[in-house]
């Protein structure tokens, strides 16, 4: 365990999500469970039917179905729409999921032809990809793109590219892991946003705070087919309630949240950023994270947010991450921000104030 990770457990608060994961957060989503509540069985039943029809009329699509991993339906989700198109020709943002934390599944399973899209350092634009022709048979955007801080395209150019993708038939797949979370920027509905799309992926362990699980949304024909696709992959277990019983629990118990999660994550940048040697990116929000950059080097970091936490009892992060020469931290606002007494806060941005 590293100083941070220490640190961070022992914290008797957090910035970042909504707390420590343990036992309780599971026992706290089956406290109110009847006990003669029924499982699905191999993805058929009642509770499973009911949380996909839930969720595909969330993000305004036909049908939806519940995979054990985003990982899992978004390689299907792709596959899908390279079978259709008879093509191997992907497209995604260089720092996306499937590039750098799925040991080049895509690749090595599917055989995907992948083009780079974007530089790495800011979200893909109209621009980026109208050279893409019909050859291509899908195009995945993420929406917030986590890798640099959860920024997004606007709008406007969101549409921009959809119009393109249509144009020339080119499947437009959503990456939305955090859609939820980008929402009140966009003020748009969930469905507003996954209308532009031909499928979309959710996550309910990130933003939301379940334990696993992910949905994957399209019209009926789409879904039919990644339910194949999801029994091929070993997704369909014996039973997955004990994940969506937490994915809806906690679905409900955030769903309108993500507003005050945005602007906590708006009010902390600002005051982040009025600090000499710390600054974030970006540097108004745009969900409800940012990355947080430390003009220091990494002991001086560690020093500093161990001050922290035996000043303030705040834990800022369990991990610095270094891009280039910079070294930053992911944060990623939700309930456990939202327990710390505002002196406690005061008190952390004098302490770093004062000892930078």
């Amino acid at each position: 365990m590293t100083l941070l990770q220490d640190i961070y457990q022992k914290s008797l608060y957090t910035l970042s999500g909504h707390g420590v994961r343990q036992v309780e957060v599971l026992k706290e989503a089956f406290r109110h469970v009847p006990e003669d509540v029924t499982s699905d069985i191999y993805g058929e039943g009642q509770i499973i039917a009911a949380f996909e029809k839930k969720m595909a009329t969330l993000l305004g699509k036909e049908k939806a179905v519940f995979f054990p991993s985003g990982t899992m339906a978004q390689q299907i989700a792709l596959r899908i729409w390279s079978d259709k198109k008879q093509s191997k020709k992907i497209a995604y943002h260089p720092l996306c999921h499937l590039e750098i934390h799925e040991q080049d599944g895509p690749r090595i399973l599917h055989q995907f032809d992948v083009t780079f899209v974007s530089e790495a350092n800011r979200p893909v634009g109209y621009e980026d990809i109208c050279h893409l022709d019909d050859s291509f048979a899908a195009l995945l955007l993420e929406l917030p793109q986590r890798e640099i801080g959860g920024v997004v395209p606007p709008l406007s150019e969101l549409q921009q590219m959809v119009n393109h993708c249509r144009k020339n038939n080119i499947k437009l797949h959503l990456d939305g892991a955090r859609l939820l979370e980008v929402l009140p920027y966009y003020e748009k509905s969930a469905a507003e946003v996954s209308a532009l799309f031909d499928s979309v992926y959710l996550s309910f362990y990130k933003g939301v705070g379940g334990i696993a699980g992910a949905i994957l949304a399209g019209d009926e024909s789409f879904i039919e087919e990644a339910k194949i696709w999801k029994r091929r992959f070993g997704g369909d277990l014996i039973s997955l309630y004990p994940y969506i019983i937490p994915a809806d629990y906690y679905y409900e118990k955030r769903k309108n949240k993500m507003k005050r999660y945005y602007e906590i994550s708006r009010y902390f940048a600002e005051r982040f950023n009025q600090i000499n040697g710390l600054y974030t990116k970006p540097k108004v929000p745009q969900s409800n994270m940012f990355h947080l950059y430390f003009e220091q080097g990494i002991e001086e970091i560690e020093q500093l947010l161990k001050l922290v936490y035996e000043e303030c009892g705040v834990g800022i992060t369990a991990s610095i991450q270094k891009k280039d020469n910079d070294y930053f931290a992911e944060i990623s606002f939700g309930d456990a921000v939202t327990v710390i007494p505002e002196t406690v806060i005061e008190k952390m941005f004098l302490t770093i104030k004062q000892n930078r």
